[in-house]
This record gives C-alpha cells, structure tokens and sequence, in this order.
C-alpha cells in the first residue's frame, strides 16, 4: 500500500539547488542591449516580409501580362484549311 508520497527525484533535487544557490551578476545593459537586438530583429523581419510581398505581387502581374498576352487557353488555329470537297 503507497503513501502517497515518492522518492525526490534527484534532478528536482539538483534543479531547486541552483535556484536556491547565488545567482550569476547580470551587466547593467541588459535590458537596452535585448530592446536593441530585438528591435533590430523586427525591423529585418518586416523589411524580409514587405520584399517577399513585392516580389510575389510582381511574379502575379507578371504572369496575368503573359496569360493575357499568349492566351495558353485558346486552341491554336488550323495551319491548313481542310479541302472542299462536294461543291
């Protein structure tokens, strides 16, 4: 019949060790140095966001110039008039 109650597991007991033990001195800039590459991070996403958005909107013109251009729908017209013949 248990308990209820289990044995420490020994990395629970290692984990709450370091956290109960002294913490490591963080620099000062800490915080501006996150907010600068952070901020630096989201302006290289959005700058690589607005380019693909360009880049697939010239792709679609291209290609609706081109359909309406070449028509790749319509058949081709018979090179050679077929004879007349019963006339």
């Amino acid at each position: 019949m248990s308990t209820g109650r289990r044995d420490p597991d020994p990395r629970e007991e290692q984990v709450r060790r370091m956290l109960d033990g002294p913490h490591p001195v963080l620099p000062p800039d800490l915080a501006a140095q996150a907010v600068r590459h952070g901020g630096r991070r989201m302006r290289l996403r959005r700058a690589a966001h607005r380019t693909a958005g360009w880049l697939l909107a010239v792709v679609l013109v291209a290609f609706l110039v081109w359909a309406g251009v070449e028509q790749p729908w319509a058949t081709e017209p018979a090179q050679v008039t077929p004879p007349l013949e019963g006339w």
